[in-house]
């Protein structure tokens, strides 16, 4: 017992404040040190990715979240209800006509953006309920409304454009609604077909399957350039892994998905890889003769709509003949 009264108090008082003290000291301590682990830990993956975006030319984790996304969206309306694919493919043919009008106005093609977007949307429908008749009235007609469009801005004297040019205005607005509308609404006239959304999600699957073999064999093995002046970065190696990927995915699909046997997969999956290297290829070459890298940067890591979609176009019309003969 204590000789002094409250001086077991007083002692227990100070030892209680001087155990806060060190526990507080060890929890700053400690958030301190989480701190810095997090601040290396940032460091690296910043580095990390500047290496990669420096390798691949892209933000490659923001581009692999959208594609999930587009993925998901994609799947969602092939899946569940086949008419949300026409409002998938309205938004892709939209952006994807005005991303192309933009681009050929920068190589002084005057191409009017009301007339082709509306053109390219209303054909989704058209071609949905109308079928391949449907698809070929409406494509005719977006053409014809696209270029009465450029003929009645001739009577504006800031928009008059003399003969020649005239002519490839005319012509590029005709290869708009021919190239977007028209590969594009086969995917709509192929869904709307009874089993259509399989084949669609397939030839989708394949197409993809060769631009993502092609992309890492040609980043990991890539050294002999396949078409330099179109495409520096395509390699005969990536030209090579996309062709397997597509050839595998197209075998799988085929026997599982489709009901079909293992040869008939190979003949597709080698058809939509041929189809879909060609629309990439012609594509770097239309932005090569405009003088861009991309259509537009409205999907970061992707570039824009078209950009992604220039695989996907002219696989469509492949896919859509496939089932005509063999669906």
């Amino acid at each position: 017992m204590s000789g002094v009264p409250g001086e077991d108090e007083s002692d227990a008082g100070g030892h209680d404040r001087s155990s806060r003290e060190e526990f507080r000291a060890q929890v700053h301590a400690r958030k301190a040190d989480l701190e810095r682990q997090f601040e290396a830990s940032k460091a690296q993956f910043d580095q990390a990715q500047e290496k990669i975006q420096a390798r691949t030319g892209r933000n490659l984790i923001l581009a692999i979240i959208i594609g999930l996304a587009f993925g998901g969206a994609l799947l969602l309306s092939l899946l569940v209800i086949k008419e949300l694919f026409m409002l998938f493919a309205v938004v892709l043919a939209g952006f994807a006509s005005y991303e192309l009008t933009q681009a050929l106005r920068k190589a002084d093609f005057h191409v009017p953006r009301i007339p082709t977007v509306a053109a390219a949307v209303i054909a989704v429908p058209i071609a949905y309920y109308g079928g391949p008749g449907g698809q070929l009235l409406a494509v005719l007609a977006g053409m014809l409304l696209v270029i009465l469009w450029q003929l009645s801005e001739q009577a504006l004297p800031s928009r008059r454009r003399s003969g020649s040019s005239l002519v490839r205005d005319l012509a590029a607005g005709a290869f708009v609604q021919a190239y977007v509308t028209f590969l594009a609404t086969f995917t709509v006239v192929l869904t709307a077909a009874d089993g259509g959304q399989w084949w669609t999600l397939a030839f989708i699957i394949i197409a993809v399957a060769a631009d993502v073999g092609a992309y890492a064999f040609g980043l990991m093995l890539g050294k002999h350039p396949m078409a330099p002046v179109i495409s520096p970065k395509k390699t005969w190696e990536g030209f090579a892994g996309g062709a397997a990927a597509s050839l595998v995915a197209g075998v799988l699909l085929s026997v599982f998905m489709l009901g079909g046997t293992w040869w008939f997969g190979l003949a597709f999956g080698a058809a939509i890889f041929l189809t879909a290297t060609l629309g990439d290829l012609v594509e770097s070459l239309v932005k090569r003769d405009i003088g861009i890298k991309d259509m537009s940067s409205w999907l970061p890591g992707h570039g824009g709509f078209l950009d992604r979609l220039d695989s996907i176009l002219p696989s469509a019309a492949v896919a859509f003949a496939a089932f005509q003969i063999f669906g």
